[in-house]
């Protein structure tokens, strides 16, 4: 196998690692439900996805009969609540996402995650979909007291998995503006929770399916 040049491939959670969009919709769903709104089909949700639950709530209340301060004041912790018993249950790793990993791994690269998604859901769904162990460093938005895009939490990932020459992998600008403000080289991938066109993001390399990655790593210039 030909070497890669780095020490540490780092991911964004939903929308790049994961397909969440189930589960996110179910707790979407849900809650909108307590007020007589009715449900959203999963496809519909993606485009609410990516900036937050706050985000996410807003959007889908806008979308189904209007917003206002109050109503997603009290809907927000029916949301959350409802997302935090039910984690797993549709949410998948991406095609090609394991074979990918294990390539790394065999290659002796480091994995490591740099999500906005609170810890309070970022640890169970990890040790859930029973892929925790395969990660050097788990940081969640809240670890670290600030976000992408903040460089903060991307430097402290690549602290806790050890140092090293490091690329992030993300799907939305918070991604890879984060990558961009901690220096580092990035991947979008396409096939996330975009707002826009991946083209828009502005990435050093765009992959379609995580078939595409350990190649474009190995060919990366050293």
């Amino acid at each position: 196998m030909t070497s890669i040049p780095f020490d540490i491939v780092g991911f964004d959670l939903d929308g790049t690692l994961f397909d969440t969009s189930g589960d996110l919709a179910a707790a979407v769903n849900y809650a909108i439900g307590t007020i007589g709104r009715p449900p959203f089909p999963s496809s519909a949700i993606h485009p609410f996805v990516g900036k937050g639950a706050k985000v996410m709530l807003e959007r889908a209340l806008a979308a189904s009969g209007g917003c206002d301060d109050a109503t997603l004041a009290s809907l927000l912790p029916t949301l959350l609540d409802y997302y935090e018993q039910n984690l797993a249950i549709h949410s998948v790793p991406y095609p090609g996402l394991v074979e990918a990993m294990d390539a790394l791994g065999a290659a002796g690269v480091k994995l490591a995650i740099c999500t906005n998604k609170a810890e309070r859901f970022t640890i169970p769904l990890m040790h859930q979909i029973g892929l925790s162990d395969r990660f050097a460093a788990i940081v969640g938005g809240d670890t670290v007291g600030v976000a992408k895009p903040d460089p903060a939490p991307i430097r402290e990932m690549i602290a806790r998995a050890g140092g090293g020459r490091t690329i992030f992998i993300g799907d939305t600008i918070n991604d890879i503006a984060g990558a961009k403000n901690a220096g580092l080289p990035n991947i979008a991938v396409s096939f996330g929770f975009l707002d826009g066109p991946v083209e828009n993001l502005d990435a050093d390399a765009v992959i379609h399916h995580f078939d595409e990655l350990v190649p474009l790593l190995q060919n990366w210039p050293a």
